[in-house]
């Protein structure tokens, strides 16, 4: 991997990890555009994943330092509440890791069809959530506590759980399982960043674990570290600025304009594609 590749690569995992457009099927694309060789490629993907990670924090710091502040409060408030739901929402992803991500990842494979079509099902998934949360749709905005329920939380956590599938967007399925189901906007654009921090964080540390079991190392060296720096701050960066700009999106934009673009893209690989 050469030192640009290392930076773009690094660039598009901070933009599309939280736009949604799937992070994984676009570093998958960029991988074989590039003929980037597979030899250390995880290691780079459990770095920019963490570079993204860490964007995450820094945005929703005030958030997160509110929520812990309350929880040790050690009585049932708000953000009590709330964090339970967040909890309620990582259980579907979670039971995925453990127990099925290998019979996942070894069923649907590294293919660039399969991304094509999981990039299809995520542009319905933008599209109906932007018809069905319009003013002409049928959900209506509800009210909860914490403007989510515990039901709403579950059911976003299984359109997570199903996001672990190469080009089904862990955003995208996120929001738009919100939103049909009546979250309003603002509030399931920030439970939607919150509730992935966990998962992330731990499949990230599973990979590294795994990698110690394998080669006693933290990294294979496939990769240099000047690369896995550039790639981890180009991560940093732009997910910084992706976070934002989803965030305002989610509260105001239409989805729509990404489902278009997911599709034109799943188009492209279909005929490019192998």
């Amino acid at each position: 991997m050469e030192w640009w590749q290392a930076l773009l690569l690094g660039f598009i995992q901070g933009l599309t990890e939280f736009l949604p457009v799937s992070s994984s099927g676009h570093l998958m694309i960029a991988k074989e555009i590039l003929g980037i060789d597979a030899e250390g490629f995880l290691d780079f993907t459990v770095l920019v994943h963490l570079g993204t990670v860490l964007s995450t924090l820094i945005v929703f710091w005030g958030a997160i330092m509110t929520l812990f502040k309350g929880l040790f409060k050690f009585r049932y408030n708000d953000e009590t509440d709330y964090i339970c739901k967040l909890i309620v929402s990582m259980i579907p992803v979670m039971i995925v890791g453990f127990f099925f991500k290998d019979a996942v990842e070894g069923l649907f494979g590294d293919s660039l069809i399969v991304v094509g079509v999981s990039l299809c099902v995520t542009a319905l998934l933008l599209f109906f959530s932007d018809f069905a949360s319009g003013p002409h749709g049928w959900v209506k905005e509800n009210t909860h506590r914490g403007g989510i329920s515990f039901l709403q939380a579950f059911i976003v956590g299984c359109g997570q759980a199903l996001a672990v599938i190469p080009g089904l967007s862990r955003s995208g399925t996120t929001i738009a399982t919100g939103l049909m189901t009546g979250v309003k906007r603002d509030e399931m654009a920030r439970f939607s960043f919150l509730m992935v921090l966990v998962p992330i964080i731990g499949e990230q540390f599973l990979d590294i674990v795994g990698s110690l079991k394998d080669t006693g190392e933290f990294f294979s060296g496939a990769i240099s570290p000047i690369c896995l720096a550039l790639g981890f701050l180009a991560a940093f960066a732009s997910g910084l600025f992706a976070c934002k700009v989803m965030i305002a999106l989610v509260k105001k934009a239409r989805l729509s304009w990404f489902a278009i673009y997911c599709a034109a893209v799943a188009v492209l690989i279909f005929i490019f594609g192998r």
